[in-house]
């Protein structure tokens, strides 16, 4: 660890105190946390969970840290999950990268359907996330050889934007994925690109700013893909949401506006498939608070 001051996240207003109460592990995340961790026993592995919260909370007081929302598998929810695998398990070198990964929990769920971990790589601001992942999930660099670039994505030194590849620009060699400090030499190079709860944390034009620098980054091999879900709206717009405690003041997108940037203003109009699903889901079978979600995918043709 570190001694650098904590995260802050500009669109979050409150960073409420640790609550115990809000844990709420569902069955099939016990089970995948059961499976990552050895851990078996319901107790200890809530007592394990709430350590690393405590721990990483200091770091960085996120909303999803604080609710919880790290023991949740949220990337096999989403609607193109099965072809993501499938790239993982058929495609020659794949490479899979998650922005914004923090313990890096959605690599450890695509890796264990199958990705190769050797070939996957998380991004986020703080090492210390990526860190406290290996023990989260009882792992080290050798057991779980998946690969971490630490920094601001917004730093062009980290990923300046670069045009999308095309057929004609491809065959670039792929880097060695060991020895990379930066995401600029994988320009060209991903065939896997998952974002969620991200691009909600910022303002309309440094969504586009990072819809376009995610773009250099994806193979122009057909069938490579963005995806992710977060905050969204039916009509673009600045949602202010209070959600247990946690107030946020977001810019969102809606179904029709998010498909208008990623094809038309980020990627050449026609050259992708868009698809874009607003959804209000809520926890619990008492329905309880609603919060509005955009899952969506962008696939090169």
């Amino acid at each position: 660890m570190t001694n650098r001051e904590p995260s802050k996240i500009e669109v979050q207003h409150t960073f409420p105190a640790l609550d115990q109460s809000l844990y709420n592990l569902l069955p099939q995340d016990a089970t995948f946390y059961k499976e990552v961790t050895g851990i078996e026993d319901d107790a200890a592995l809530k007592q394990h969970i709430l350590d690393i919260q405590a721990k990483a909370y200091k770091v960085a007081p996120y909303a999803c840290i604080y609710l919880f929302l790290f023991t949740r598998r949220r990337l096999s929810a989403l609607p193109a999950y099965q072809e993501v695998v499938r790239i993982g398990r058929e495609w020659k070198n794949p490479i899979f990268l998650d922005v914004g990964c923090c313990f890096g929990n959605d690599i450890r769920e695509v890796t264990l359907d199958g990705f190769p971990a050797a070939r996957a790589i998380g991004t986020d601001l703080r090492q210390e996330l990526w860190d406290l992942g290996h023990e989260l999930f009882k792992s080290t660099p050798e057991t779980f050889p998946a690969h971490f670039v630490g920094g601001d994505a917004f730093n062009p030194e980290i990923l300046t934007v670069a045009p999308p590849a095309s057929m004609q620009t491809a065959g670039v060699p792929t880097p060695d994925l060991n020895k990379l400090t930066s995401l600029n030499p994988l320009h060209g190079c991903v065939s896997v690109i998952h974002a969620t709860a991200f691009f909600h944390l910022f303002k309309e034009d440094k969504q586009l700013h990072m819809a376009r620098a995610l773009a250099g980054l994806l193979s122009a091999e057909p069938g490579s893909i963005i995806l992710g879900v977060h905050t969204g709206a039916q009509e673009k717009s600045v949602v202010n949401h209070v959600y247990k405690d946690v107030e946020v003041d977001m810019f969102a997108h809606s179904a029709e506006s998010w498909t208008a940037m990623w094809d038309g203003e980020v990627f050449e109009k026609g050259t992708v498939k868009v698809d874009a699903q607003f959804r209000e889901i809520s926890e619990g079978a008492g329905g309880g608070e609603r919060y509005p979600l955009l899952y969506w995918s962008v696939t090169r043709l």
